[in-house]
């Protein structure tokens, strides 16, 4: 596969990421898949599955997950209700997760992503070393299906994400690096947090946003490709510093407005490709 392959975040029948098809009327090459519903996750579906993608000619590169439950109403409500970090809701999905990486392993794909929720700042907070054994848990039966764990950037800063990692201490955990959502959080400066945690990159999001007039507070705001504040084409070279190899994986959760969403996604994927060829990664 050509460097920096084109990607679109996809879904089967969950999530907010663009159908198969739409991928496929693209031309796009890779996904990074949202796990479908657990009554769908069966060998009999991801055969069904496997042939569209071989008729499509389109790879997944990473199985991303999400929990009923979850609210990105505001950031007070993703801190309640988002990924392994809420108490109530852990131990069942943390057994979802393993289940979702099973499948991964069914359908071929060797990484699994999600967001693990807002990490306790402290280290010695209590919470903070019960979430690192559940991802250890998780990293080891990744591991037996011959799988890395990408966690998403975006509820913590690039310092507690990475001290959160090697705390962590497993040798099949990443990041996958989204640097919008550090300005629409208000934790980080995409540039700059991708040049300190870039060892760990291992996928990306393509996504832009406009920073809150209360960062940390208040939500920023999520734009098409190329006209926020992440600055696409100084993103794009640190990629390329940092020697980042993978897909380009391009989300843009408007779900509702699927025209809307085709037409900025075909416009991202043309910035992006001018930016391939500016870098000479064709």
């Amino acid at each position: 596969m050509e460097p920096w392959p084109l990607g679109v975040f996809a879904s089967i029948d969950a999530g907010l990421g663009v159908k198969l098809e739409v991928a496929h009327e693209l031309a796009i090459p890779t996904i990074h898949l949202h796990a479908p519903h657990a009554d769908t996750r069966t060998p009999e579906h991801a055969a069904r599955f496997l042939q569209r993608l071989k008729a499509f000619d389109i790879r997944i590169s990473c199985v991303f997950c999400g929990f009923d439950g979850e609210s990105y109403a505001d950031i007070p409500t993703v801190a309640r209700t988002v990924g392994l970090v809420p108490t109530s809701t852990r131990a069942a999905r943390t057994q979802e997760m393993k289940e979702i990486s099973d499948f991964a392993r069914i359908l071929g794909v060797d990484a699994i992503g999600l967001h693990v929720g807002c990490v306790p700042h402290d280290p010695t907070d209590a919470e903070y070393g019960r979430l690192l054994v559940v991802m250890r848990e998780l990293c080891d039966h990744a591991r037996k299906n011959r799988q890395n764990v990408h966690l998403e950037t975006g509820q913590e800063s690039a310092d507690v994400l990475l001290k959160f990692l090697e705390d962590t201490a497993r040798d099949n955990l990443f990041i996958n690096f989204d640097p919008a959502n550090l300005i629409l959080y208000g934790v980080g400066h995409p540039l700059e947090d991708l040049r300190k945690v870039g060892r760990y990159v291992r996928s990306v999001h393509l996504k832009d946003g406009k920073w809150s007039d209360k960062p940390g507070v208040t939500w920023g705001q999520e734009v098409p490709l190329g006209t926020g504040d992440v600055n696409i084409p100084a993103y794009m070279d640190v990629l390329n510093e940092i020697g980042y190899d993978g897909p380009l994986t391009i989300e843009r959760e408007i779900p509702e407005q699927a025209e809307r969403q085709k037409a900025e996604i075909r416009n991202a994927l043309d910035l992006l490709q001018r930016e391939k060829l500016r870098l000479g990664r064709v």
